[in-house]
């Protein structure tokens, strides 16, 4: 079983009544500091966007979510190994006797040595789109604060979990490229290029992924956090290219809820945030055609990313973090499981 199926297992347990610490780096807190932990993850839980929004400081916002979403949940037992298993090396003085794998030992009558997959090595750059159109929200906030909230729940849980984390921003140019590291303070960096104010317009999804194509030369994974409101021409060939370098790649779309259903009750003159163009727009008689060509272009992204591999989520911006959270988890899930039997498939083949 997989780390992420274990974490995901535990977390439904503690989704369905039962109490607990989430404890972090940390040794066992104190009884005080786990009655505050408890109470806290229940109230992140239960918290909706328009709470959560209200919260002025992105660190918290991140932390209530990621705490939410892992109420109860215990770190794993095992001391800085991965719990993916790669192979086995002769044991050799000065190992640790706790990776000895006994039932080898019963059979070969030798001491071999689990190796296991460094989870701790994983580098992931957060991808996120913050150009005009972004800016758009018929709530009391914005697909761009949305979507910054989740960027930093990401890096926040990824954090935690001691993985590098980078961060590119973007709109119609490169804005801030914050290498991935696991350093003390890194997260500081990340959430603060975040926070920062924007002033670009138009959206190029295709230069940052190129960018990060061409600065990483180790495979990790790359989130694209957008709501890919922009040509598809070269989208294709840009995703392809980073599945290319072997990169996982999870595209996470973030629209308003106007946008889905087009919420105009009366004729009003629209503005393009990105163009400033003025389009006069009766919704009784366009209503039908933009939800054809707004479903059209979402076909046509989720094709793309499907020819090339990507896993692709669509959140709207009143549902809950928590559950863009598990989007995030489940996907590197299933690419996990996906490639461990990959694996096993091919050397049994090579064995054979």
């Amino acid at each position: 079983m997989s780390w992420f199926q274990r974490q995901t297992r535990s977390s439904r347990k503690a989704t369905n009544g039962s109490t607990g610490t989430f404890q972090g780096n940390s040794s066992k807190p104190s009884r005080a500091t786990a009655s505050s932990a408890d109470s806290t993850g229940e109230t992140a839980a239960s918290m909706d966007p328009h709470a959560l929004m209200r919260i002025k400081n992105l660190q918290l916002r991140s932390k209530l979510v990621v705490e939410g979403f892992f109420g109860g949940l215990h770190r794993s037992p095992l001391h800085g190994a991965s719990v993916e298993f790669s192979e086995y090396r002769a044991y050799s003085p000065g190992d640790d006797p706790r990776g000895l794998d006994w039932k080898l030992f019963a059979r070969t009558d030798r001491y071999y040595i689990k190796k296991f997959e460094d989870e701790t090595n994983r580098r992931c750059y957060l991808l996120v789109d913050q150009s005009q159109s972004m800016g758009y929200g018929s709530l009391e906030y914005t697909k761009m604060e949305y979507a910054r909230t989740l960027a930093a729940t990401l890096a926040y849980f990824l954090t935690l979990q001691r993985d590098h984390v980078g961060l590119m921003t973007f709109d119609e140019a490169i804005a801030d490229v914050v290498p991935a590291r696991s350093r003390v303070g890194h997260l500081r960096q990340i959430l603060a290029c975040l926070a920062r104010p924007t002033s670009g317009s138009g959206t190029d999804l295709n230069g940052p992924i190129s960018q990060i194509a061409a600065i990483t030369r180790r495979r990790g994974l790359v989130v694209l956090i957008s709501d890919m409101l922009s040509p598809t021409e070269d989208l294709q060939r840009s995703l392809a290219l980073l599945r290319s370098r072997q990169h996982e790649v999870i595209v996470l779309r973030i629209l308003d809820p106007n946008e889905v259903q087009l919420s105009v009750d009366e004729s009003k003159v629209l503005v393009d945030m990105e163009t400033g163009r003025k389009i006069q727009v009766d919704p009784d008689a366009t209503r039908k055609a933009y939800q054809s060509a707004f479903q059209e272009h979402a076909e046509a992204v989720e094709s793309i990313c499907n020819a090339v591999g990507a896993a692709i989520y669509t959140s709207t911006t009143d549902r809950p973090l928590q559950e863009s959270l598990s989007d995030f988890v489940s996907a590197h899930q299933r690419r996990a499981v996906g490639a461990s039997r990959s694996g096993m498939l091919s050397s049994g083949g090579t064995s054979g």
